[in-house]
């Protein structure tokens, strides 16, 4: 089986790539398994001072795998783990962002993207809540402009996601925005990074540390729900769910 996420290294930098067509890189048991992993790595090599999480093909990230889902609990890890990585993790995103995505979009220290991204919170329009996404995405966001998203499921574009905290900037060349960004961090020292992280990360961090079991029940039990296998069915028989006006 062709690995799902690829690790490449360049003057400080790590990339980590997404790579599961298949899917359009969504949260599946292995995606999430070795994303974690290759965040251990990182995590334990001196000379990365910095993360790229990235992806191949139109799509960031389309949320869940409905066929094949991780366990609740190992994408709370993932979380987790990213948020108190000791190195910052920069998020380069030039597709969609779907749902779970936005969580781990959200996660990440920095978020910058092109002009192709389009972002959008479905789970209301599957009969489930933004639930353990709404840790690192509340503390970040706009609240009016969290609620709207997270209620409506509409989508919006990547001048709309810096306006309301989702991203830190956008531009026509992704990379050349980032530029700058990157030549920074390379110029950090590890000890300054991880406790400057640390501070712009801590409500993050309390707040799964604090809602964590809570929301992963919450989130398991939607998914486990009548409303939820409808709307999770509807989505793969293409129609409207039967609740639906």
């Amino acid at each position: 089986m062709a690995p799902r996420v690829h690790a490449a290294q360049a003057t400080g930098i790590a990339t980590l790539t997404l790579d599961s067509p298949g899917n359009r890189n969504a949260l599946s048991a292995d995606l999430v398994a070795e994303l974690r992993s290759a965040l251990a790595v990182t995590a334990a090599d001196p000379a990365v001072r910095a993360v790229v999480l990235t992806h191949t093909g139109n799509t960031f990230c389309a949320g869940a795998d409905l066929k094949s889902p991780c366990d609740p609990a190992d994408f709370l890890a993932l979380l987790r783990e990213t948020a108190e990585l000791p190195k910052p993790v920069v998020a380069r995103v030039t597709g969609h962002v779907r749902a779970g995505g936005l969580g781990l979009l959200g996660v990440c220290d920095i978020a910058a993207a092109g002009p192709q991204s389009s972002y959008a919170f479905t789970e209301t329009h599957l009969g489930l809540a933004p639930a353990v996404i709404s840790m690192p995405l509340l503390p970040r966001l706009d609240p009016r402009a969290a609620a709207r998203y997270f209620l409506t499921a509409e989508a919006f574009d990547a001048a709309e996601a810096a306006r309301i905290g989702l991203l830190t900037l956008h531009g026509e060349d992704v990379d050349a925005v980032l530029e700058p960004v990157l030549a920074g961090l390379r110029k950090a020292s590890p000890q300054g990074l991880a406790a400057t992280k640390a501070l712009t990360a801590a409500a993050v961090r309390e707040t799964l540390a604090r809602d964590g079991s809570r929301l992963t029940e919450l989130s398991a039990g939607l998914f486990a729900s009548a409303e939820a296998r409808e709307g999770i069915t509807a989505r793969f028989e293409r129609r409207e769910p039967s609740w639906s006006l």
